[in-house]
């Protein structure tokens, strides 16, 4: 099944918090002058209009990078966050945003190279343009669950892998879990951030369960929530999960999390965050 188009949710309030963190990540692995190597598992698209029919069918960017838009004392990761997209629009508009991939070329370096995913016959289309003939970049009309395990360990020997399904086949949450731990297995040092929605919060709490139980080690938890947990249809929460996240994560994370709780919950006072040690170093 591959009828997940992210255009009906781009610039969401779980785009803000997995594009924060993976700038914060990337901009760590560029401290060092050595190239690394940036996956990503699940691409989509590149770039979302926020004018097309899919977005303003749910409006969701409204209650996240719209909210952030005008804000005048943003957390600096977030300020840093809002800045990258500014880029991709003319002055004072909001009408583009930019998915992980594009988000991974615009920080990286000459040095640096992409491995981008994406199954979805359209998608891969529109990604293949809008990443144009970028050397630095290969894209690939392939599941990226299995066909990433060949570039572990990259040649870069330093390296970032995002893991974001859209979870719609309900077997994405023990992949996810496959795919991470073999990962680990062939390249123990590098950085992996796995995103997850929160929709029946039990399959959270078995994937918390299963990595705590897992060989992998130093893995930090961060989740924002628009509400509380709920049988309602819908996504209350998102989190990302990271495995060997720069020292500086955390802290920039407690900074960021209890605004944006307060900023994109659906109603006032129902925004909440999460942040947890799943494993130790």
């Amino acid at each position: 099944m591959l009828s997940y188009r992210h255009s009906y949710h781009a610039g969401n309030y779980a785009d803000v918090l997995k594009h924060s963190v993976l700038m914060h990540i990337i901009e760590h692995l560029k401290k060092k002058d050595k190239p690394f190597c940036y996956v990503d598992t699940h691409a989509g698209a590149g770039l979302y209009s926020l004018r097309s029919e899919q977005a303003a069918k749910t409006n969701e960017y409204q209650q996240g990078i719209g909210a952030l838009w005008l804000q005048e004392d943003l957390p600096r990761a977030i300020a840093e966050y809002r800045e990258l997209i500014q880029s991709f629009n003319e002055v004072g508009q909001l009408d583009f945003y930019p998915g992980s991939s594009l988000i991974a070329l615009e920080l990286m370096r000459k040095q640096d190279r992409l491995f981008l995913y994406e199954l979805h016959n359209t998608e891969i289309k529109i990604l293949g343009a809008a990443i144009k003939k970028d050397k630095r970049v290969t894209v690939l009309h392939k599941d990226g669950f299995q066909d990433c395990l060949r570039l572990m360990p990259p040649q870069q020997r330093r390296g970032l892998v995002l893991i974001d399904p859209s979870y719609e086949m309900k077997t994405d949450y023990q992949q996810v879990i496959e795919t991470l731990s073999q990962l680990y297995k062939r390249f123990a040092t590098g950085t992996y951030a796995l995103w997850y929605p929160v929709v029946e919060r039990q399959r959270i709490n078995e994937l918390e369960s299963k990595i705590a139980d897992s060989q992998l080690n130093n893995v930090q938890l961060f989740e924002l929530a628009q509400a509380a947990d709920s049988d309602q249809y819908g996504m209350s929460a998102s989190g990302m999960i990271v495995v060997n996240p720069p020292w500086t994560l955390k802290a920039e994370m407690e900074q960021a999390l209890p605004y944006l709780a307060q900023q994109l919950g659906i109603e006032e006072g129902q925004g909440s965050y999460r942040i947890k040690q799943l494993k130790a170093e």
